[in-house]
């Protein structure tokens, strides 16, 4: 009976591994970190969480700042952001990976004014402020920045404040802001409402943004297993709302408690898909990196490969 001895320790190994590969999950409660409901009106649109084997629920947040607060004080195990929040988060200690890829619409981040305004292209923005949404290092101070290179616009001459998008969609609304800088749902709404697009990310920008999770959930086997599992349910529910436009519509305009009509504008350039991370992506955003750190906004340098965990997309 010696020959049993070998087998017994192969299926004790398999049991083991087994066991490992694939943990309760029934205990694990993912908090998912979004701005402005874009995720959770995909995720309810599609109902692709209906037979989850684990609990989660929304974090809703207005802008990336104060969503990546909370992934710092790891109060939400994934969040949601374009490249240069992603890159100010990481060089500020946000312990972060980068998990995959949402590939945007550059017409989603704007440059605006008010319809009557005198200001008519980005050369007649020196000497005027422009708000910028939400915070430093975002997405629309990266289209801002931008653009005023392509129009040879010297950065100092153009003041610059950093105010949160409903504040400043108030205040736009109100003739308090010549000029905005922001991006959607808030650009889309402004447009709709009468605002001018001077210019916006087409051509610019890598209009890329990107899913993180929490270093501490990644290391947790649970929750690591269970932040796999969402990532391609998302990228399913994005199938989903690409196929199927209007239905998507609707339930984004139910949550973000918009007209359909001012939906409309919105939901066909918020994504064309969610996919892993490719080296397409990390050099693309290394470029955004290695800029910021020039100009002095980010405090730190960051290597994107290495806050990248290409792993849990393809688990």
């Amino acid at each position: 009976m010696k020959w049993l001895k070998p087998v017994v320790s192969t299926l004790l190994l398999c049991a083991a591994f087994s066991s490992q590969a694939a943990p309760d999950l029934s205990k694990v409660t993912l908090v998912l970190g979004d701005q402005a409901r874009n995720l959770r009106s995909l995720i309810e649109a599609a109902d692709v969480m209906k037979d989850a084997p684990y609990q989660y629920r929304w974090a809703n947040f207005q802008g990336a700042a104060p969503l990546f607060e909370a992934q710092r004080a790891g109060a939400v195990d994934t969040s949601y952001a374009g490249d240069l929040p992603v890159l100010m988060a990481a060089s500020g200690g946000v312990p972060l990976k980068i998990i995959a890829t949402n590939v945007g619409d550059s017409g989603s981040n704007g440059l605006i004014v008010p319809a009557d305004s005198p200001i008519h292209s980005v050369k007649d923005l020196a000497g005027k402020e422009v708000v910028v949404s939400s915070a430093r290092g975002s997405i629309s101070q990266h289209l801002l920045y931008e653009a005023l290179e392509e129009a040879q616009v010297k950065r100092d001459t153009v003041p610059v404040r950093f105010v949160l998008p409903t504040d400043a969609s108030a205040a736009f609304n109100s003739g308090q802001i010549a000029a905005w800088a922001t991006f959607d749902p808030y650009l889309g709404i402004a447009e709709q409402h009468g605002a001018r697009l001077l210019r916006d990310g087409k051509g610019l920008t890598t209009a890329l943004s990107f899913v993180t999770a929490t270093q501490s959930s990644l290391d947790d086997p649970a929750k690591r297993a269970a932040i796999v599992d969402f990532t391609h349910r998302l990228a399913k529910a994005r199938e989903w709302a690409l196929e199927h436009p209007q239905q998507y519509n609707a339930v984004y305009a139910q949550l973000t408690r918009l007209s359909p009509e001012d939906a409309q504008k919105i939901t066909p350039r918020i994504s064309h898909g969610v996919r892993g991370v490719t080296a397409e992506d990390v050099a693309k955003v290394q470029k955004v990196s290695d800029l910021f750190s020039e100009l002095k906004i980010l405090p730190n340098k960051v290597d994107v490969q290495s806050i990248t965990d290409n792993s849990v997309f393809t688990q």
